[in-house]
C-alpha cells in the first residue's frame, strides 16, 4: 500500500474518531506528497524520497516546537509535538543510539576516517546507510564524538 492510500486511510480513521490533530497531521501529509508529485518533475515519488518528506516534516514541527517551548510557550509546543509523533508512524522504526554508533563505527573503520576532515565522507556513508531510521542530527553528533576522540 502506497504511503498516499496509507494517509487517506488514516485521514477517514482520525474524521471518525473526531481527532483533529493527527487529521491536521494528515492533512500536512497529503499536502506536501501532492505538492512533491506536482511539482513539475513528473516522476513518482519514490519511498526514499516519501521517507524524506516525512522526515522533513517531522523535523519542521520538532524545531518549531523547540522555538516554543524556548519562547515559554508550552500551549503552542504541545500540538507541534503531537503533530510529529503521527507522521512518525508512517516513517520506519528508528534506530537507538547504539545502534546508530555501532554503524558509525564500522563506516570509520572501513573509510579510515581519523580526523574531523573526514565528518563529511562519513556522514555521506552513513546518512545513506541509515536513511529514514535516523536523524541527522543525531548521526553528526556521533560522528563528531567518535573523530574527535
Amino acid at each position: 500500500m502506497s504511503l498516499q492510500a496509507k494517509v487517506m486511510e488514516q485521514m477517514k480513521v482520525a474524521m471518525k474518531a473526531k481527532d483533529t490533530v493527527a487529521l491536521e497531521s494528515l492533512r500536512a501529509i497529503k499536502s506536501a506528497l501532492l505538492l512533491e508529485s506536482t511539482s513539475g518533475s513528473g516522476k513518482e515519488l519514490s519511498e526514499e524520497d516519501e521517507i524524506k518528506l516525512l522526515q522533513k516534516l517531522v523535523k519542521q514541527r520538532k524545531d518549531s516546537a523547540a522555538i516554543f517551548v524556548e519562547q515559554g510557550r508550552q500551549d503552542l509546543a504541545e500540538p507541534e509535538l503531537a503533530q510529529a509523533a503521527v507522521i512518525e508512524q508512517f516513517l520506519p522504526e528508528q534506530l537507538t543510539e547504539e545502534e546508530i554508533e555501532k554503524v558509525v563505527v564500522q563506516t570509520i573503520d572501513a573509510t579510515g576516517a581519523s580526523s574531523m576532515k573526514d565528518m563529511g565522507k562519513v556522514m555521506g556513508i552513513v546518512s545513506k546507510e541509515l536513511a529514514g531510521q535516523a536523524d541527522g542530527k543525531t548521526i553528526s553528533a556521533i560522528v563528531k564524538q567518535k573523530l574527535s576522540s
